[in-house]
């Protein structure tokens, strides 16, 4: 379940790399160990990549496929790129997300410790645990959840959760 954890210098190449900023609780979590399912920072440097487009690709996809559109996104265009091009800039307001196993991601705002994590796929997403430890917990070791007022709202990921 997990691994030896990565120096602080290979975290610093990784955020630098991506473009990322770790919050300080999972920077301590990676520092002492690492989940053996997650992805590798020092190595998986394609699926990461791929990981981090995942969130902007599934929105594309329920915007052709299933018509999903925010209404605080204007009237949704007739043309296609037009609706991608809306769709890009939107999402690229949102904070960065930090791929964690899978399709579970941290947000990267706030910089402080207690960011959920939230399971992403397409629109589709749900909170996945209140903060680092709750989703290890229910990742690992048996699923809970809490009232949402234990979750801590993220500018947009968190409206696509409720």
């Amino acid at each position: 379940m997990w691994a030896a954890g990565y120096s602080r210098e290979e975290l610093d190449r990784a955020q630098e790399e991506f473009d990322l900023v770790f919050p300080p609780d999972l920077i301590g979590l990676l520092c002492d160990r690492r989940p053996v399912e997650g992805y590798d920072w020092r190595t998986e440097h394609e699926r990461i990549r791929d990981a981090l487009a995942w969130p902007l690709e599934g929105t594309l996809f329920d915007i052709e496929q299933n018509g999903f559109w925010l209404a605080e996104w204007g009237e949704c265009p007739q043309r296609e790129e037009e609706r991608r091009e809306v769709a890009r800039i939107e999402v690229g307001k949102a904070p960065k997300l930090i791929p964690l196993i899978g399709h579970r991601y941290l947000p990267a705002e706030p910089n402080t410790s207690g960011n959920p994590v939230f399971s992403i796929y397409q629109t589709d997403i749900i909170y996945y645990g209140a903060n680092l430890d709750h989703y290890f917990q229910n990742e690992f070791g048996g699923w809970s959840s809490l009232e949402d007022a234990a979750y801590r709202h993220i500018r947009f990921w968190s409206d696509l959760a409720r």
